[in-house]
Order: structure tokens, then sequence, then C-alpha cells
């Protein structure tokens, strides 16, 4: 590729991408499309176009998980009358990455995230981890430009509308006590979890950890912590065991 071609083609990308479409998405229109366009934005992206006029959608986030939360909370306090302890489980299945990322597809959130030309080339559990990040970011900045009210309908349309869904499945239930009580009940061991690798600098670390059943590793997983990582080799120790 020419020197001409790769300016063409840095240049395409340096441009924001429309989020019109996006708004139609979610069924929010922004006073301040500025405010979604950097919900939308990676750090990765400001990196690689030193110029861009918006910040990263990190801060954002930030915000947009509180929103989140309180939201769910304050839902799962006034609808169920369970134990705190059944009402963390549902609120952790509820806003889990699995989830934001889930329904951060359903809403094709992914055509519209601007990241460099390398976390662009992430598939997987990376694009997943960018999907929910982008999710709680565009939370945040609906609360923002139109205050908590529609940041709420936003949420019960698209998170708490699949409650129903989780408890049904059983998808609140933490996959280390799962696996745990499985292990213990079937082949009489208790899992441990061992870190495989850590990398990434600090603001977004990745660790990738081994769950044993002895000197047997039956399974690794992937996450921004290591509680995270731990809980997704778990999920995935259920499944290579058929439990």
């Amino acid at each position: 590729m020419s020197k001409f071609e790769l300016w063409i083609l840095d240049f395409a990308e340096s441009m924001q991408k429309d989020v019109s479409g996006l708004e139609k998405k979610i069924k929010i229109k922004f006073k301040n499309k500025d405010l979604l366009q950097a919900a939308v934005t990676h750090r990765s992206y400001i990196n690689e176009h030193r110029g861009y006029h918006l910040d990263h959608n990190e801060r954002l986030e930030f915000l947009g998980d509180a929103v989140l939360e309180l939201v769910v909370t304050d839902y799962l306090y006034k609808n169920y009358p369970n134990p705190e302890g059944e009402l963390t489980n549902w609120r952790a299945a509820l806003v889990n990455k699995d989830m934001l990322s889930s329904v951060s597809r359903a809403l094709d959130i992914d055509d519209y995230l601007q990241m460099s030309r390398g976390e662009a080339k992430d598939t997987g559990r990376a694009r997943d981890y960018l999907l929910a990040n982008a999710f709680e970011a565009i939370i945040g900045a609906i609360y923002l430009d139109r205050g908590y009210d529609p940041a709420k309908v936003f949420i019960a349309e698209n998170i708490l509308s699949r409650l129903k869904e989780v408890i049904e499945s059983k998808a609140y239930i933490d996959p280390k006590s799962n696996f745990q009580e499985e292990a213990q009940s079937r082949v009489g061991i208790t899992p441990s979890y061992r870190v495989l690798s850590e990398s990434g600098p600090d603001h977004d670390k990745r660790f990738v950890v081994g769950v044993y059943l002895g000197d047997e590793k039956v399974a690794e997983g992937e996450g921004n912590s290591k509680q995270q990582a731990q809980r997704e080799a778990a999920k995935a120790g259920l499944e290579a065991k058929g439990w």
C-alpha cells in the first residue's frame, strides 16, 4: 500500500462515525451528540488520532456503571421481597460483562465503536469487554444529556427486561460456587485457581486464570480482574466437565 493510500485510510478513520443510526437503535435523541460519540470512543483511538477533539469513554463508563447499579438495585428492592443475598446475585447477573456485551451486540453498538486498528482486530472476550464498557458509557452519556429518568427507561428496556430469563435459567448462580459444589460432590476435590498470565496497562488489565482439580487443569478464563477471570474459568470448567 502506497503512502498516499495509507494517508487516505488514516484520514477516513480519523473522521468520527455518524451516531444518528445509534440514536435510533437506543431510542434516544441526544441534545449533545458529542456525549454519545465519546461514549463509543475507546482510549486506543485517541492514542492513534492525537488531534481528535473528544475524550475517550472511560469517565462516562465510570458514571454509567453507577447509574446502572442504582437503577437495577432500586427496581429489585421495590419489586422483590427476596433476601439480600439473592437480590445481590440477581443484580450481578444483570450487570456483568457478559450480559452487557450481549445487550450491546443486540443494539449493534459494535458498528459504532471507535478504536485503534489493532483493537479492531480483536474478537471474542476482548471485544466483549469493549462492548460492555461502551454500553455503560452510553448510560453515562444518556444520564448527562437527558437526565435520570430517560437513563432509567433505557436500562429497564434493555437490562431489566432480561430478569425473568436470568431467574428461570438460574444464570445468577455464581459459577465458582457451582463448580466447587459439583467438584466436591462428584470427585471429592476442591478446585484451585492459578494466574497463568497478566497483561495490559494498569487501567485495562487482562488476567488469564486456570482452574484446577488437583494437578489437572480443567479450563481457563479471562477477565479484567482476577476474580472475573476465576469466574470465567469456573464457567468454562462446568462446560468442559458437562456439569
